[in-house]
């Protein structure tokens, strides 16, 4: 790790714990069903984090832009996990309005997460569209709504650099 980058996890970590929200975008699930809000919420506690808001939507475009405003105007939360609607079918629309409002955006983060999907399932990861980037000053990740996807994406790639993501986006 370059000095550089120790500096920027550092200072990170002085900043205190990252508020997260999590947005499960599905047709069929509630809360008591929801196992990737049920997986994240302790995975992002134990990590020492908050999570700031929990949202669970349809997969609608007005849905999805309603909760984007609420949670850029909420004067709390920092990062948005997006899970679900990121699939090539008719429904799957999460994708399209996210990326629609992202000022800038993280490919490094897609084309990680397709790769280390492709180990677990094949060719079929190419049917993902997750996405990452900045809007609003907010940090915003969303994946594919399976939960190996969710903890995949929440393990080997969001949490590693939750905190230096944070840092970068607000200093």
């Amino acid at each position: 790790m370059s000095d550089s980058s120790k500096l920027h996890k550092t200072t990170a970590k002085q900043r205190g714990p990252v508020h997260v929200a999590i947005i499960t975008v599905s047709d069929t699930r509630t809360p008591e069903t929801d196992k990737n809000a049920l997986y994240l919420r302790p995975a992002i506690e134990a990590a020492g984090h908050i999570v700031s808001a929990y949202r669970l939507i349809q997969d609608e475009p007005l849905q999805v832009s309603a909760v984007l405003d609420e949670l850029w105007t909420d004067g709390k939360t920092q990062v948005m996990f997006w899970n679900g609607g990121t699939g090539i079918s008719p429904r799957d629309t999460t994708f399209d309005v996210l990326s629609r409002m992202l000022d800038k955006t993280l490919p490094g983060f897609g084309e990680i997460f397709r790769m280390l999907s492709y180990h677990e399932i094949g060719p079929a990861a190419m049917l993902s569209r997750a996405t990452a980037g900045v809007a609003k000053g907010k940090i915003v990740f969303s994946t594919p709504g399976s939960p190996n996807a969710v903890k995949l994406a929440w393990e080997k790639l969001i949490l590693p650099e939750l905190e230096h993501l944070a840092w970068e986006v607000t200093r």
